[in-house]
């Protein structure tokens, strides 16, 4: 029964319950014993009530549900259609009464041909629908149990979708809800427990699925909830907000399995709003690398305030082409997207011309630590040269505001990619008294869902079967949402006033491996088991344990909690732009040993880890450096 009946047939049904409620009211009217009085008029009276339940069913479309997805609403409308049709009904009793001064249909047949045509018409229809589900979903030993986490509003509309999608395949037994005051209720005869018989019901029921339909719960608790069912090897799903059902309709699909987002997101950041739309509103803004994870999530949180024009420069093609499409489907239609490498002088200098910036947010990067650890000359064009030249452009044609984009990776860099880093970081800070940009910097750690992020790695090796490769067991690493790190460089950047580098609070390091482990449980697999976790050993440049940069010894606060200052030495623009324009001088030489050497001598901090450069720092190498 996988197709719906056919309308025509629905409408012919429903007008042979009408007839028989019709006949079944006489009867019950006259005791069975109809007089000859009444059955002269009853074709008259039947041809009536045909008639007007008719049109009523044709102009309402009664019939053209899907009958087995009938709903409370579907009964609700039921009874609306047939008393406006006995009102119709009784309108035409009364003018028959006054033209022919007799009743056509006493007032007792109307009521009772109501009662009996609203419960015959619902009944049909319960029955087609229990009829379908039943033969859809069996009951069986394959029904699932579930439990719902929340008992409100959210919790009965789950409900509502799971019955409506699996029928008796799934049966919810019970509802867990934080609220004392629901606690020993019961919600469609399911009781409503205590969080702390969570665990309890998992051990005493074959529970297949946890959904937590309540809103607005902390990360602790959602974390708190996942460990328990996890250590009873239960599902846990969540349901979307209600601002992303569709129509204001829940659909079963959209209640999906919890993943490690969920669970290391932090609490939402509070803006200045204010202060950021003044500053952004009806101004042209330039985002670098805006095809990029972190560029990307720029140019949907800088849309939101307004600005005249959206200028988003990239070299990846596909990311920006991707990006193109999902601005060109929304209703902003102030983005230009612009093909283009800012280490090309040239090609930037006629975007600045074209589409002259007030403030530019650098995200522009190499960023992967292996690949720039043997790719130095590389790092340096990208990471140096290219902020460079975008850093001299924007104080050539006046911008306000300059926000480079950097990582925590910069301090005390034992890489590359992190000295490439710094080294951009000071001579962005060192031109800031030069002209009238004011140069900002901001630092973060490592961002979850980005494209150089362990998250996608570990999803794509847990899809293929494993084995998930970590290069240490101890290796630790800090985290912030891509969304979470976008919005503090906008309240970052609105607070500069130039030359500060702004620290990120990126919250507590996490265990990679106890990261890779509880994605695997998440998967509903078994570590050792199912899949498989491998060392590959520390990568060239890579440190066990990132710094901790939000503490008092090299940090300023600031009004905002998550925002502090870096404790820099200040950067001489004359000696530093003399140093790197020497640097950028030695890519055509594609010496790495030379260009590493020379990047230590402009960061003295930077001493290489794991990496055939540590040789530089012990002076087994030397080099004659003009």
């Amino acid at each position: 029964m996988n197709r719906s009946l056919p309308r025509v047939l629905i409408l012919f049904i429903d007008i042979i319950i009408i007839m028989f409620a019709v006949m079944v009211s006489y009867l019950l009217r006259f005791n069975f014993s109809i007089p000859a009085s009444e059955l002269e008029l009853l074709p008259i009276s039947l041809s009536i009530f045909l008639a007007v339940r008719i049109i009523s069913f044709v102009t309402t479309k009664s019939f053209s549900g899907i009958i087995q997805y009938t709903e409370t609403q579907d009964v609700t409308r039921i009874i609306l259609i047939l008393l406006s049709g006995s009102a119709v009904l009784s309108i035409i009793d009364y003018l028959y009464y006054y033209m022919e001064a007799r009743v056509l249909v006493p007032r007792a047949i109307l009521v009772i041909e109501f009662v009996t045509s609203a419960m015959g018409l619902i009944a049909f229809r319960l029955l087609v629908k229990t009829t379908y589900w039943e033969l859809k979903s069996p009951t069986s030993k394959a029904t699932k149990n579930v439990v719902i986490f929340g008992a409100g509003e959210g919790a009965i509309v789950t409900l509502s979708a799971l019955k409506q999608n699996f029928g008796e395949s799934v049966k919810v037994v019970a509802f867990i809800d934080d609220n004392k005051r629901k606690q020993g209720k019961t919600i469609d005869n399911v009781r409503i427990y205590p969080p702390t018989e969570l665990s309890t019901i998992l051990e005493q029921q074959e529970i297949s699925n946890v959904i937590i339909s309540a809103q607005g719960l902390s990360i602790e608790r959602k974390n708190e909830i996942t460990e328990t069912c996890l250590k009873h090897k239960t599902r846990v799903q969540y349901v979307p907000p209600f601002q992303k059902w569709i129509n204001g309709e829940l659909s079963v699909n959209q209640i999906k399995n919890i993943n490690i987002l969920e669970l290391l997101e932090r609490d939402e950041i509070k803006l200045d709003r204010q202060n950021i739309a003044k500053e952004i509103n009806g101004k042209t803004i330039w985002i670098t690398g805006g095809a990029g994870s972190i560029g990307s999530e720029i140019v949907r949180q800088v849309s939101k305030f307004q600005p005249k024009r959206i200028v988003v420069i990239d070299s990846a093609e596909t990311p920006l082409y991707h990006l193109e499409l999902e601005f060109g489907n929304s209703k902003i239609n102030n983005v230009e997207f612009i093909i283009g490498d800012v280490r090309n002088e040239g090609r930037m200098r006629k975007a600045f011309e074209e589409y002259t910036p007030h403030i530019i947010y650098h995200a522009a990067a190499y960023k992967h630590v292996p690949l720039m650890e043997n790719n130095p000359s590389e790092a340096v064009m990208a990471n140096v040269h290219g902020t460079k030249t975008m850093a001299d452009l924007a104080n050539e044609f006046k911008a306000e505001k300059f926000i480079m984009i950097s990582t925590d990776k910069a301090v005390n860099p034992t890489n590359v990619m992190g000295a490439s880093k710094r080294i951009a970081e000071m001579y962005v800070q060192s031109l800031n008294n030069t002209g009238a940009t004011n140069y900002i910097t901001t630092r973060f750690g490592n961002v979850l869902g980005s494209n150089g992020s362990v998250i996608p790695l570990f999803t794509k090796q847990i899809q293929e079967g494993g084995p998930l490769t970590l290069t240490h067991a101890e290796i630790t690493r800090y985290f912030m949402t891509i969304p979470e790190a976008c919005q503090l460089v906008l309240e970052a950047g609105n607070r500069g006033n130039g030359g500060e580098i702004f620290v990120f609070n990126m919250g507590k390091s996490v265990k990679i491996l106890d990261l890779a482990k509880k994605m695997i449980r998440l998967s509903g697999l078994e570590v050792g088991k199912d899949i498989q976790i491998v060392y590959t050993g520390l990568r060239p440049g890579e440190k066990l344990y990132e710094e901790l940069l939000a503490t008092e010894e090299n940090t300023l606060p600031t009004t905002h909690h998550k925002i502090m200052i870096a404790k820099v030495r200040p950067s001489d623009y004359k000696t530093v732009n003399k140093k790197i324009e020497y640097l950028i001088s030695l890519f055509d030489c594609q010496d790495n040993l030379k260009i590493v050497k020379e990047m230590k001598i402009i960061v003295p901090e930077f001493i290489s880890k794991n990496s055939i450069y540590e040789s530089l720092d012990n002076g087994t190498v030397e080099l004659k450096l003009a």
